[in-house]
């Protein structure tokens, strides 16, 4: 298939279309590339596209047969700081992309939602795909609302999945230590101290990466007489955990002494997931939160990722803005010293 990947320079992105070159597919790789250009191996199957999703275009369609949206501001702290872009990017800009794509013809469209819409809930309960939600942030909020507009669109010709990822962690190109393993792992690696957010008692359903992957992949395949207009969690019953307990399993996969750093206020975001809708259509997620940490201290070891601003994604969007107002104040010309 010749597949659009929105978001295609992301964490999940960067991982994504190269499995979906190696799997015969082509695909137009569309980004802002906000963390690099270079992280994207040319592909005679692959077409590199530079543009915001807020301003697709028919153009941007011609001969596409499917879409997978990632394109996102993404985590909760971004949500809250640059609000307004998130509901255009978040929400608009993907419902838009969703119209288009039906428009031009596509037979497919994934988008890649996310558990956290459960928002808050009593330990005891499990949320399932029909459990009411409860979004708390900007982030969470412009999911629910993308998800609405898209499946909106879903009939007899046009297929819509919407897909509440849980937690991603694992490692990726394009890098992020932001996520709750992959910043536990590296604290306890690098310093022998395991950043843990108060109070550790919320729970939080996690997925590897590659699972992820593998779930994007399974939906461009998967009989459209049982997903389409539907909504899956994607994750595993193995992979929920509770916040505090969760550090035993990092800890125990590093290769020193490791104390807990608690940080932050309390985390209000607790919910558990039950992924047995997806299960039912044959996808089994593969990887555990040790199989994620010991690969992420093979890497750091290796010396092939270390953690910087890059890394960590609202400090490089503060970062670019930062230097976008000092480039605009100094630039003359298009230049700066040499015009």
């Amino acid at each position: 298939m010749k597949v659009l990947v929105t978001g295609a320079g992301g964490y999940i992105g960067t991982t994504l279309v190269p499995m979906l070159l190696d799997g015969g597919h082509t695909v137009i790789a569309l980004d802002r590339y906000f963390f690099g250009p270079g992280l994207l191996a040319e592909h005679p199957n692959l077409v590199i596209l530079k543009e915001d999703n807020r301003f697709l275009a028919d153009e941007h369609f011609a001969g596409v047969e499917a879409v997978i949206d990632l394109a996102a501001l993404s985590n909760d702290p971004s949500g809250e700081l640059f609000q307004h872009s998130t509901w255009q990017i978040n929400y608009e800009a993907r419902a838009r992309t969703a119209e288009l794509a039906k428009k031009a013809g596509a037979t497919r469209y994934v988008l890649p939602s996310s558990c956290s819409i459960y928002g808050f809930m009593d330990a005891y309960e499990i949320a399932d795909e029909i459990y009411p939600t409860n979004p708390l942030t900007t982030y969470a909020k412009a999911n629910e609302k993308a998800e609405d507009a898209v499946l909106a669109l879903a009939d007899g010709e046009f297929c819509v999945v919407a897909l509440r990822q849980a937690t991603v962690y694992g490692y990726s190109p394009r890098m992020r230590f932001d996520l709750a393993i992959n910043g536990m792992t590296y604290g306890a690696w690098k310093t022998g101290k395991l950043p843990l957010m108060r109070d550790g008692s919320q729970w939080r359903p996690m997925v590897h990466v590659k699972d992820t992957l593998h779930a994007l992949m399974f939906m461009l395949d998967a009989d459209e007489t049982r997903v389409n207009g539907e909504i899956f969690n994607v994750g595993s019953a193995e992979n929920v955990y509770q916040i505090g307990p969760l550090d035993d399993a990092v800890a125990a996969n590093v290769p020193r002494d490791v104390e807990i750093e608690w940080y932050g206020d309390p985390d209000h975001r607790s919910y558990r997931v039950a992924f047995d809708k997806i299960e039912a259509l044959g996808f089994k997620a593969r990887y555990s939160a040790e199989d994620g940490v010991r690969e992420l201290v093979e890497r750091l070891e290796a010396g092939d990722v270390d953690r910087t601003p890059r890394t960590i994604t609202l400090e490089w969007y503060k970062a670019l803005v930062e230097w976008q107002e000092i480039i605009h104040d100094v630039e003359l010309r298009g230049g700066i010293v040499d015009l």
